[in-house]
């Protein structure tokens, strides 16, 4: 069985282990500049700041018409790692820097678990914590129109927001359009495996309908070599987190009631939702999986 990890705090600036993972899988360099196009604010920028030259964070929250949907709510907990499946744990968000199977990466770097590798992160922690970096530049912008020049940026990211800022399509052209000669974009994002049905979707637009669906792990690599990226690592683990805390985030508590009712009743041996619930200590818990995707501008 995998055991749960213990959550990785620094004394005063906390970096979450998922937050770590994206970090060390993107490799800051300390002459990058660097661009997040995020949907809101998130923890991304704060978190490279200290190890490169410069950040620039974009909020790029896409323009709704008059009575459209309401913007997306809060973000997700902290994720700990073990030696088995990724677990986000309800832990509140203060706490914590915002933002099928195996626990491993496939086809890029497995995750850092041992306890030596786990003291050197914590000792990188505090040091980050302690440079007293400023905060980047914050920017509002279309995200299909970034007011950048080409070649702009040597590192470029984009967590779980290429798919909800405008036509990704657009987006990701966008996106690679400001990024240099080799330099590297970073795509973090939901996906499903290229065998898993769809019917996972039903869930998340329940909680949200403007939920933009959840692609494939091909769909993803297929959208990024076609605007003209060349794909070079690949990271794709899954993460089991409580299901109450994203709840809270259900437009319509009668949506969140009947997704509970769902999970319960897979538990039960009812039909299969695709989000492989399971009940630990007492508590409902569901899975996701992720894909972290470096890529190069051709």
């Amino acid at each position: 069985m995998p055991r749960p990890a213990t959550i990785t705090q620094a004394p005063a600036a906390p970096i979450a282990p998922h937050l770590r993972r994206l970090l060390d899988f993107a490799e800051p360099e300390p002459d990058d500049v660097c661009l997040d196009v995020a949907r809101g604010r998130g923890p991304m920028p704060a978190a490279l700041s200290p190890q490169v030259r410069h950040v620039t964070a974009v909020d790029a929250l896409p323009h709704r018409p008059p009575g459209g949907g309401r913007d997306a709510g809060g973000r997700m907990s902290t994720v700990t790692f073990g030696t088995g499946p990724v677990r986000l744990p309800g832990v509140p968000e203060h706490r914590a820097s915002r933002g099928d199977g195996g626990g491993s990466g496939q086809g890029g770097d497995p995750p850092r678990t041992g306890g030596a590798r786990r003291a050197d992160a914590t000792r990188q922690d505090i040091a980050i914590a302690r440079r007293g970096t400023p905060d980047p530049v914050r920017v509002r912008a279309d995200a299909t129109a970034l007011p950048y020049r080409d070649d702009s940026f040597s590192l470029v990211t984009a967590r779980f927001s290429l798919y909800t800022l405008g036509e990704p399509e657009r987006v990701l052209r966008e996106l690679l359009r400001v990024c240099r000669p080799g330099g590297r974009l970073i795509i973090a994002d939901l996906v499903r495996g290229n065998l898993a049905q769809p019917d996972r979707d039903r869930l998340e637009r329940l909680r949200d309908p403007d939920h933009p669906g959840t692609p494939s792990i091909a769909a993803v690599t297929d959208l990024i070599t076609s605007a003209g990226a060349s794909i070079r690592r690949l990271d794709v683990f899954t993460v089991e987190r409580p299901l109450e805390p994203w709840l809270a985030g259900a437009r319509d508590p009668q949506a969140a009631d009947r997704i509970r009712a769902a999970l319960l009743d897979e538990v039960d041996g009812g039909p299969r939702t695709g989000a492989k619930p399971r009940i630990i200590n007492g508590e409902l818990w569901f899975t996701q999986s992720w894909a972290h995707v470096a890529a190069e501008p051709i």
